[in-house]
C-alpha cells in the first residue's frame, strides 16, 4: 500500500485527478494479481483432491481382489500415476491442448510437448494430469488378477499419452471439433461435459471393457478346468470390505475437486456459484445412486435370502458420481436426484449384463464408469437448464426437457466418437 501511495503521490507539478487515476490503476493491477494467485491456488488444491482419488482407487481395488493379489494391484495403481505423469508430460498435454485456436478445428494438438512453451501455466498441466491419471486407473480394477505388469504399464501409458488426450482435445480444447468453446460449435451448442463423464470416465471405462474382453475371465470364474461353461459363475469376493468402503469415501471426497474444480478458477464472475452448485448436485447424485442400487438389489433378490448388498451400495454411489460429472454445473439440484437414481439402475443392469456375457470385471468398473459415463452425457442432453448452461458455458442450448434437442444430438455424437476412437486404437493394441 505504501508503495502504491508513494508511486501515485501528487507532485508539485502534478494534478490531483492524475494521481487518483494512477491509484485506481495500481489497485486494479494489484487485485488482478491477487485474483490470479487465488485461482492458481484453487487449481492446485482441487487437482490435489483429484490426485488423492488415486488412493481411493488403490484401496477399492485392493479390497476387491483376493489377498494374494493385493500387492500386485497396489503396484499397478502406483505405476498408473507414474506412467500418466511421464506420458502426459511428454506427449499428452501437447496432443490435448497444444496450439488451440477457437477459430479453427483440429483433430489433435501439435504444440507444447514436454511443456516446452508452458503456454497455459504449470498449474493447468498439473490439474489436467490428475484427470489423465484417473482415466488410466479405471482400467486397473477391471483386469485385476490376470494381467502382466509390463503389458498393463504399456496399455496404461498409451491411454494417457495418446488415446485420452485426443478425446480431451475434441471436447475441451478450443480447437476441438466437438468443443463448446470453439467459435463454430457442433450443432451450434457443442458438447457439454463439464468435468468428464465422457472424456475421463467413458474413455477409461471403454478401455477397460476392451481389455477385459481381450484377456478373458479369471480362471474358474465362468469356466471349469476343462473349459466348460459353469452353470453358475463362481463368486470371487474381495478380501476386505473395509478397504472397499474406505476407497469409496476417498473417491467421493476427491470428486469435490473433480467437479467444482472444473470451473478452472474461483474469482471470475459467477465461478463461486457454479462451483457451489456443482458440489450440491454431486452430493445429491451420489446419495441417490447409492440408495437406488441398494434398494433395487434388495427388493429384486429372493425374498428368502434377502440381504443388503454393500457392494451394490458403494458402486451405486460411484455410478451416481460418474453420471453427474458431465452436467453438475448445468442441471438444477432436483435433476441430480433422477440422474443419480437412474445411474444406480444402470450400474445394476450393466453389471448383470456383463455376467451374462461372461465378461469378467473384477471391480465392476465398466458399469460404473463406462455405462454411467454414457448415461451422464445423455442426462446433460435431457436435463440441462438454459440459464445455468449460459452461466457455465455462455451461449445458448438446453436439454430436451426444456424444449431443445440440439444439445442431446451433440452429446450422442460425443458418445459415438469416444467409443469409436478408443476401440480403434486400444483393441488392436
Amino acid at each position: 500500500k505504501k508503495e502504491i501511495m508513494s508511486t501515485c503521490a501528487v507532485s508539485d507539478t502534478g494534478s490531483e485527478s492524475a494521481s487518483v487515476d494512477c491509484l485506481i490503476a495500481a489497485l486494479a493491477s494489484q487485485e488482478a494479481s491477487q485474483n490470479s494467485s487465488t485461482d492458481v491456488f484453487y487449481h492446485i488444491f482441487c487437482a490435489s483432491l483429484v490426485f488423492f482419488m488415486q488412493a481411493g482407487f488403490a484401496m477399492l481395488c485392493a479390497g476387491s481382489v483376493r489377498a494374494k493379489n493385493a500387492k500386485n494391484i497396489m503396484l499397478k495403481n502406483l505405476l498408473d500415476a507414474c506412467g500418466a505423469a511421464l506420458g502426459f508430460f511428454a506427449l499428452g498435454w501437447g496432443f490435448a491442448y497444444g496450439g488451440e485456436d477457437p477459430k479453427t478445428k483440429t483433430f489433435i494438438g501439435d504444440f507444447d510437448f514436454f511443456l516446452h512453451e508452458n503456454q497455459s501455466g504449470h498449474h493447468a498441466f498439473f490439474f489436467q494430469f490428475a484427470f489423465a491419471a484417473t482415466a488410466a486407473t479405471i482400467v486397473a480394477g477391471t483386469i485385476a488378477e490376470r494381467c502382466t505388469m509390463v503389458a498393463y504399464l504399456c496399455y496404461s501409458t498409451l491411454l494417457t499419452a495418446f488415446v485420452y488426450p485426443v478425446v480431451v482435445h475434441a471436447v475441451w480444447s478450443k480447437s476441438g471439433f466437438l468443443s463448446a468453446f470453439n467459435n463454430d460449435p457442433v450443432f451450434d451448442v457443442g458438447v457439454v461435459d463439464f468435468a468428464g463423464s465422457g472424456v475421463v470416465h467413458m474413455t477409461g471405462g471403454c478401455s477397460a471393457l476392451i481389455a477385459a474382453i481381450v484377456l478373458g475371465p479369471r480362471m474358474g470364474r465362468f469356466f471349469d478346468e476343462q473349459g466348460k461353461v459353469l452353470d453358475t459363475p463362481t463368486e470371487m469376493p474381495g478380501h476386505s470390505t473395509s478397504l472397499q468402503m474406505l476407497g469409496t469415501f476417498i473417491l467421493w471426497t476427491g470428486w469435490y475437486g473433480f467437479n467444482p474444480g472444473s470451473t478452472l478458477g474461483i474469482t471470475y464472475g459467477g465461478a463461486a456459484e457454479i462451483a457451489s452448485l456443482s458440489a450440491v448436485t454431486t452430493t445429491i447424485a451420489a446419495a441417490s445412486g447409492c440408495v437406488t442400487a441398494l434398494g433395487f438389489r434388495y427388493f429384486c433378490s429372493d425374498s428368502l435370502a434377502r440381504q443388503y448388498d454393500l457392494t451394490a451400495a458403494m458402486n451405486g454411489c460411484l455410478g451416481g458420481l460418474v453420471a453427474i460429472t458431465a452436467g453438475c454445473s448445468v442441471v438444477q439440484p432436483w435433476a441430480a436426484v433422477p440422474i443419480g437414481a437412474i445411474a444406480g439402475l444402470v450400474y445394476i443392469g450393466c453389471s448383470n449384463l456383463l455376467i451374462k456375457l461372461r465378461i469378467d470385471d473384477t471391480v465392476d468398473a465398466v458399469p460404473v464408469h463406462f455405462a454411467n459415463g454414457m448415461w451422464g452425457l445423455i442426462a446433460v442432453g435431457l436435463f440441462t437448464d438454459p440459464t445455468l448452461k449460459s452461466a457455465a458455458y455462455g451461449g445458448t442450448g438446453a436439454g430436451l426437457f426444456y424444449g431443445e434437442g440440439k444439445l442431446l444430438g451433440a452429446e450422442i455424437c460425443c458418445i459415438l466418437f469416444i467409443i469409436g476412437w478408443v476401440t480403434a486404437i486400444m483393441l488392436p493394441f
